[in-house]
């Protein structure tokens, strides 16, 4: 049954490093890759991806992406995460740039520089960094006055 373009089958999720999870009904669509790094797992070096990717396990490197990444609760991470939407709920360790849209939610912990256009964090995160903040699709528009600089002669 498609509902809204979106074809539902039954699927094996990848797991990184080999073997798969059986999941019914996961919704695809094309160039969309359901990936889990699951819990005993570790992987080092970069990452680059499409689609949406979960992380469980531990990570060491570089993570580049224009979509999804899922920190779980017990992962740890230890890297340098460019993407569209990161969702974090266990421990980062190094700079955080989302092009759209950061999530914390408890017990999520980042020891970090975080950088989004929208950032959501729940009671109990802990954050240790600067975030900065920026609506990305302002730029280019020109600053406004300085005060008092008109009626100047």
């Amino acid at each position: 049954m498609a509902l809204l373009g979106k074809k539902e089958e039954k699927t094996n999720v990848p797991l990184l490093g080999g073997g798969s999870i059986k999941e019914d009904f996961v919704a695809t669509r094309p160039g969309e890759v359901h990936t889990l790094l699951g819990k005993g797992s570790e992987f080092e070096g970069k990452l680059t991806f499409e689609g949406q990717v979960r992380i469980d396990g531990k990570f060491n490197g570089q993570i580049i992406t224009k979509d999804v990444l899922v920190v779980g609760e017990g992962a740890r991470v230890q890297a340098e995460i460019t993407a569209g939407t990161v969702i974090i709920n266990g421990t980062v360790e190094g700079n955080v740039r989302a092009t759209q849209l950061i999530e914390l939610h408890a017990p999520a912990r980042v020891k970090g520089n975080i950088e989004s256009p929208a950032l959501t964090m729940d009671r109990g995160v802990i954050f240790e960094g600067t975030s900065k903040m920026e609506n990305l699709g302002a730029k280019g528009s020109t600053p406004p006055p300085p005060p008092g600089g008109e009626g100047r002669k």
